[in-house]
């Protein structure tokens, strides 16, 4: 089952990668465009608002990346230093932890993206259901994560916790 999860996420991060390219390489063409039109013509209003929102969107979607990758910050040496089962435990309560947050992430995110739902952008003429959506859909993705993680440790032990810990923590 585990090897289902871990391929479920991989693909997940083969969509995700190109979408914040894609999305980088549209900010930037974004923004040269509005400089070019405030310098030699008249500015394009528009581009503002498309730059914020790809701005908000990327963010959303670059802390997925960083989460999956367990590149967000973390204090580990507390936990590094308790015995195996023991890490194992603790490492256990703080995925669940997360994975409740994200949960709540989701919900909230939806919440606010229905209430925001009757508003259009002022230049583009969206629906500001678009710009929010980003805020569940990344909880949700996250909460898959941090769940795969939470099958990961509780199947795999205190070994492959301690391996784990090996792997993702850079020598001092």
């Amino acid at each position: 089952m585990l090897g289902i999860l871990k391929r479920v996420e991989r693909a997940i991060d083969a969509i995700m990668q190109p979408m914040v390219f894609a999305a980088m390489v549209a900010l930037i063409a974004v923004i040269t465009l509005q400089i070019i039109s405030r310098v030699f013509f008249t500015a394009a209003g528009w581009t503002e608002e498309l730059a914020r929102f790809l701005l908000i969107w990327i963010t959303f979607m670059g802390a997925t990346l960083a989460f999956q990758r367990g590149r967000h910050i973390a204090v580990t040496f507390v936990v590094n230093a308790l015995p195996g089962r023991l890490r194992q435990v603790t490492r256990i309560l703080a995925v669940a932890i997360v994975l409740g947050f994200m949960i709540a992430l989701v919900l909230v995110g939806y919440r606010y993206m229905q209430m925001q739902s009757f508003q259009t952008s002022a230049s583009l003429g969206w629906s500001m259901t678009y710009v929010y959506a980003i805020i569940p859909v990344c909880g949700a993705l996250m909460s898959w994560y941090a769940f795969v993680d939470l099958v990961e440790l509780v199947s795999e032990g205190p070994d492959a916790a301690e391996t784990a810990s090996d792997i993702s923590d850079p020598p001092l």
